[in-house]
């Protein structure tokens, strides 16, 4: 059974920074891309960074220049570096990993003060 899990969540005032952090467990092996996405209240979950394996990366428009995403393909692991982080980066991340399906995380959750 494969199991992503995410951590490094918490409250943050803004301007501050966080790191998120992913592992995946279990039976995956050759995962082609991580990534995390977001989802606030009452809308849609969208893309905040992912990467290949080969280490294509890929931000969402909100959060370019911010956010930095990194991992590490023997270790199976993603960090999402956040900076600056604003009162409408909070949400809840969820860490993917694709591997012809998507495995997701529970969630992890960030809230920025003003």
């Amino acid at each position: 059974q494969v199991q992503v899990v995410e951590s490094g969540g918490g409250f943050v005032q803004t301007g501050g920074s966080l790191r998120l952090s992913c592992v995946v467990s279990g039976k995956l092996l050759g995962i082609t891309l991580m990534g995390w996405y977001r989802q606030a209240p009452g809308q849609q979950r969208e893309l905040v960074a992912t990467m290949t394996s080969g280490g294509v990366t890929e931000y969402g428009d909100g959060v370019k220049g911010r956010f930095t995403i990194s991992r590490d393909n023997a270790k199976r692991t993603s960090d999402l570096q956040m900076n600056s982080l604003r009162p409408e980066d909070t949400a809840v991340y969820y860490c993917v990993a694709f591997r012809g399906a998507a495995y997701w995380g529970q969630g992890t959750q960030v809230t920025v003060s003003s």
